[in-house]
């Protein structure tokens, strides 16, 4: 969200309305007006420039580069160094460092004569060695004089001394020669930072730069626009498929739901799930969508078609395993596991639940949730319900990070580079996948210490957070806001899961011990997937 400038701006104390600009007197006019000549080159319109020139007096080239330039391509080298040596503000690193690219031009061009190796040795000898640089530079010309490797020729004098001239502009002060794009980077800078700050930015509509960047609340989903009541009991566990057409639902009721999100964001019953004789808590959809996974508590692992709503298989095992969580692997094959009962295990199967890998022992942990990032590099698992594992695919390193509360569940942003996790202390932890950061970003105000309660990524980019709590009320946080940005009201129990729809950025479902699953919709925006 953008700040408002001041009402009365107080200009500093040494500013001279006649050379500043802006409303606070903060930059440079004449600066200003080469930025402006600069991009006006940048975008074609040649004459513009030239006559904006003329009519300010002020030119796009420093005098220091307009003489460089002529030094250069003129080969008057002990005058292109005494403009070197002119410039002000340069430290005597830098000012060496110049003054070697100009005199090694002339060495090379020396060298690429045929007849110039003597008096090269003599400007390595007299002019370069004299300066204060790593020797080995020095040595490498010197080396040159032997394989006459770099040499310059005759046919290539005018490239390498462009090249030069554009290395000099990369060494020297920005005010000798104005960086190309400059003005275009400082606008895009602006623009950027206002969206940043900006805490309920949630679309990808257009930018305008005429005014201040300002979401309203009603970019994010905020407004309940339908309750679906089709389960008979307690409401655990929902998620959006990943291409956003629809959701999945699983309840107490021992039954897992597909609906269909229709294109005027209603949703409505494409199959109901039956099979399961316990609860369902859990669901889990295929990378491409074609695909659900449903497993409970105490129940066992299923495998439904979504496109007929039909059980394609229920893995069974010899030893009655059962199954607390489960994951995808982006190929839409392959699916990892994680049991408790009667050991705890983590493996690896295909789709008709042959084996493939197995993480198993007495020391193995119990694991509580699992998932895979997209890119299928990295397996992450909640291990004893303090420690979150991460382990690089195929058999790569492995770490752990440790929580000092338990961890109920576990949520991958959208590229799969961050995770959040909810604890019972009542805090949401964002992590970094691959762990560059020993400590995480934390979320509070919600209400959780005795339910397992979900959290998930969100919004443009991954940009929010929302979960659900023990209060019957939804919660969302911007990700660099540590309190809630808004606070959801409508559920009468508590509310058990959230999920994002990650295409329909504007559409969020809850799902709570009420019964019920709620659709909260805010302004629609183009239908892309931005994140």
């Amino acid at each position: 969200m953008a700040s408002s400038p001041d009402a009365n701006p107080t200009p500093p104390s040494n500013a001279d309305p006649s050379k500043t600009l802006g409303r606070r007197l903060l930059f440079d006019r004449s600066e200003f007006i080469r930025l402006i000549i600069s991009s006006l080159y940048s975008l074609g319109y040649r004459r513009t420039a030239c006559s904006l020139e003329l009519e300010s007096g002020i030119p796009l080239d420093s005098p220091e580069y307009v003489s460089l330039l002529f030094y250069i391509l003129s080969s008057r080298w002990n005058d292109c160094v005494s403009v070197i040596g002119s410039i002000g503000g340069l430290d005597s690193g830098t000012r060496s460092l110049a003054t070697f690219l100009a005199w090694r031009e002339h060495f090379m061009e020396l060298l690429g004569s045929g007849d110039g190796v003597l008096p090269a040795i003599g400007v390595l000898q007299k002019r370069i060695s004299q300066l204060e640089l790593d020797r080995r530079r020095v040595h490498g010309l010197a080396r040159a004089i032997v394989t006459l490797e770099g040499a310059v020729t005759v046919e290539n004098t005018v490239r390498s001394r462009v090249g030069l001239l554009m290395d000099l502009v990369e060494v020297l002060p920005p005010w000798v020669r104005v960086p190309s794009g400059r003005l275009e980077h400082l606008v895009e800078s602006a623009v950027v930072k206002q969206v940043e700050s900006c805490v309920y930015h949630n679309s990808r509509e257009e930018i305008t730069l005429y005014m201040d960047h300002e979401c309203s609340r009603e970019q994010i989903p905020c407004k309940c626009s339908q309750i679906l009541c089709a389960h008979k009991n307690e409401v655990w566990f929902v998620q959006f498929s990943n291409n956003g057409e629809y959701l999945a639902s699983s309840s107490s009721d021992c039954t897992a739901i597909i609906w269909k999100v229709d294109e005027d964001d209603t949703l409505s019953v494409k199959y109901t799930l039956e099979g399961h004789t316990k609860p369902v808590s859990f669901v889990a959809w295929s990378p491409d969508d074609s695909m659900l996974l449903t497993c409970g508590n105490g129940e066992v692992l299923k495998l439904w078609d979504a496109n007929t709503g039909k059980c394609r298989h229920t893995f069974a095992s010899s030893i009655k395993r059962i199954v607390n969580s489960c994951a995808w692997f982006p190929d839409s094959k392959r699916i990892v596991c994680g049991s408790i009962d009667p050991d705890n295990r983590i493996y690896t199967c295909d789709l008709e639940g042959n084996e493939l890998e197995v993480w198993e022992g007495e020391r193995m942990p119990k694991i509580s949730d699992i998932a895979v990032t997209p890119d299928g590099h990295f397996l992450i698992s909640i291990c004893s319900n303090r420690e979150i594992w991460i382990r690089e695919f195929p058999r790569g390193k492995e770490w752990v990070i440790e929580e000092e509360h338990s961890i109920t569940s576990l949520s991958l942003s959208r590229d799969g580079k961050s995770l959040i996790v909810n604890l019972n202390s009542e805090e949401i932890h964002l992590w970094n996948v691959l762990g560059c950061s020993n400590t995480p970003v934390r979320f509070t105000g919600h209400k959780q210490n005795k339910y397992v309660i979900r959290s998930c990524f969100g919004g443009l980019n991954s940009s929010f957070i929302a979960s659900g709590s023990e209060n019957s009320q939804i919660y969302i946080w911007q990700r660099h806001h540590e309190m809630p940005i808004e606070v959801l009201s409508g559920h009468l129990m508590t509310v058990n899961c959230v999920s994002w729809n990650s295409i329909r950025t504007h559409m969020l479902a809850s799902a709570s011990d009420d019964r019920t699953v709620r659709i909260w919709i805010g302004n629609r925006s183009e239908r892309t997937n931005f994140e």
